[in-house]
Formats: C-alpha cells, structure tokens, sequence
C-alpha cells in the first residue's frame, strides 16, 4: 500500500510541473482531471490505510472481562410507561434504587428492531426486560439509556424522524388490530351502500336508473308493510 501511493505521489508532482509549464488550453485541461483523478485516488488509498489501521487495533485490544452476577434471582420487568417525541421513543422503567448502583450494573443492548435491559445486583436481584419486534427500525447507534431517580429511561431513536408509532411493538398493533370490530360502529351499515348505489345511478345509461328505481320503490313498499327482507 506504502509503494502504491508513493508512486501515486510521484505521478502528483510530475503533473503539477507540467501543468505549471504548460501553456495550450487543451493540455492544461488534460492535465488538470488527470491531477484531480490521482489526488482522488490517494485519498482512497490513504483512508483504506486508516480502516486497516483502525481494524486490526480494534482486534487486538483484550476481551473484555464480565463479572459474574452474584444476585440471587431475576425479575421479570412487566410495568413500564412510554411516549415519544419527533426523534425518540421514551420507555420508562421505574426501579425503586436504581440510581443508587454503580453505572456498569445498569446495561441495554440495542439491535435495528428490539432492546434489552439488564440492572444487576439491585437490592439482591436482577432485573430484566426485553422487547422484541418494535413497530419500526431504530437507529442502534443513536439509542441510549438515562439513570434517574429510581428510574431508568430508554431511549430508542427513531430512524424515520417525524414518525408518529401508534404501538410500541408489532405484536401490540396486531393484537389491537385484532379487537377492532369489522365495521365502524359510529356509521350507518347502510350509508356505503346508498352511496355505491348512488355512483351507479349517476353513471349508468337509463335503463340501469329505471332498474334502481324500480328496486327502491319495491323496497321502501316492502318497508311500509313491515317485512323487509334481509
């Protein structure tokens, strides 16, 4: 990599002199995006050196040493608050002392679709939740957690800003999706279709409205006498 831009560097300077030396527009126009395509080039090289660099330090720092957790038991975190903001979804856990433990006992793990919480060695317990299929992406790199008085808040940044979430999870939006009726209970049954009815009476030829108006006259007889068939 070091021989390949060396020589890179070279080809530079080679261009610049004759750039300087050069007089005929033509050329100069040549030499100027050959000069731009090298300097282009170098760079690339050069932030690949750094990955590289960056990569295998990365590898070679000591794994890191977990405690072991010497609390007797978990608890399972079923209560829990949320809202949100433009930008953030908020999940309040409320834990009576949390603010009261070293920071490293307190963990969150974020993936694109779910988070879980950890709070180790709380007054002889540890606690866990974990929420599996958000209703939509977050950013990993932009979640985080804040330790408040006895309460631990998660915030889950929104990839799509500027999104309203009706649930939290998907799971949460189906099962509510599930217990609405089939119908809206506040509208009339019979308005879509006196509306339908209505669109096919205006665009039809006449023989389609003396149809309709035929079934209408029937029906609001058959209304009259107070057996109107269903």
């Amino acid at each position: 990599m070091a021989s390949s831009v060396e020589e890179l560097q070279k080809d530079l300077e080679e261009v610049k002199v004759l750039l300087e030396k050069t007089t005929r527009k033509r050329v100069r126009d040549a030499l100027t995006a050959e000069k731009s395509r090298i300097e282009t080039e170098i760079k690339n090289k050069m932030q690949q050196k750094s990955q590289r660099k960056a990569e295998l330090l990365e590898n070679e720092k000591p794994a890191a040493v977990v405690a072991p957790i010497t609390t007797g038991y978990t608890v399972k975190i079923s209560n829990y608050g949320w809202d949100q903001s433009d930008k953030f979804v908020k999940i309040y856990i409320t834990l009576t002392g949390v603010h009261q433990v070293p920071a490293e006992n307190v963990q969150v793990h974020f993936t694109e679709r779910s988070f879980d919480l950890l709070v180790k060695n709380l007054n002889g317990k540890s606690y866990s939740m974990i929420v599996n299929n958000l209703l939509k992406p977050i950013s990993v790199e932009g979640s985080s957690k804040k330790i408040k008085t006895d309460t631990v808040l998660i915030l889950c940044r929104k990839k799509a800003e500027n999104t309203r979430w009706d649930y939290l999870t998907q799971v949460e939006k189906e099962c509510k999706e599930k217990e609405k009726p089939s119908y809206d209970t506040e509208t009339d049954p019979s308005e879509g279709l006196m509306n339908v009815l209505k669109k096919i009476y205006e665009d039809g030829d006449d023989d389609m409205k003396r149809t309709i108006n035929k079934a209408w006259v029937e029906s609001r007889e058959k209304q009259a006498k107070g057996d109107t068939e269903f």
